[in-house]
Formats: C-alpha cells, sequence, structure tokens
C-alpha cells in the first residue's frame, strides 16, 4: 500500500494521495485577501485550491467531492456565483455546504475537496 503526503507537517499534510485519490486539507483565503468580502475570500480559496491540484497532478475536471464551511449562510449565493464559475461544465463534483464556527474571525469561508490525480 502506498500512500504519498505533500508538504507534511506536525499536524497535518497539505494533501494525501491513495489508489489515485487525493484528498486535500482545508482551503481558506490567502492573506492578501482575508479582509475581503466573501467573494474575494471565496476566488482567493479556490485560486488555492487549483494551486494545490496542479502541485499533486490533478485538476477541477478531476474533483469527486467538496465540502465547503460558510461562517454567514447569508453568503450562500455571493458564494455559489463564484463557485458556479470556477467549476467546469460537466465537472460538478458531489458537494456539501454547511455554516459553520470559522477558525479565524476574518474567515469567511473554508472548502476541502477530494480529487482523482491523473498519475
Amino acid at each position: 500500500m502506498t500512500i504519498q503526503r505533500h508538504d507534511t507537517k506536525a499536524r497535518m499534510s497539505r494533501a494525501v494521495i491513495h489508489q489515485g485519490v487525493a484528498y486535500l486539507c482545508g482551503q481558506v483565503a490567502g492573506p492578501e485577501a482575508r479582509e475581503g468580502d466573501i467573494t474575494a475570500q471565496t476566488e482567493s480559496m479556490l485560486a488555492r485550491v487549483d494551486a494545490l491540484l496542479k502541485e499533486i497532478g490533478s485538476s477541477r475536471e478531476q474533483l469527486l467531492s467538496a465540502t465547503i464551511y460558510l461562517k454567514e449562510g447569508g453568503d450562500f449565493a455571493a458564494m455559489n456565483e463564484v463557485w458556479d464559475a470556477w467549476v467546469p461544465a460537466g465537472y460538478a463534483p458531489a458537494r456539501t455546504c454547511v455554516c459553520a464556527p470559522m477558525p479565524a474571525d476574518e474567515l469567511k469561508v473554508e472548502i476541502t475537496v477530494t480529487a482523482a490525480v491523473s498519475h
């Protein structure tokens, strides 16, 4: 059994790959967008997902599932506008979206995804 861990620290790995499936750690907006609104934070967060997917040999087209955590339910529509533009047509993953407290006050959204890996 082969398990690949990427960018592993004491607490977690940024991604773990097993049997062709990648499990990404939660992604939030980068420091440059953390004071922004839900649109800015969602765009930044998804750009970070893109970068991590590319790093491990995957892509948006290979998403299997996504769990989105929103600090405020009122941000659902605005977050979905960004999400809908980001997900390629015909490649929507299984998705769950819930309201949950965030680990830092300025954060409005977090996502975790699983994806197939090409290699």
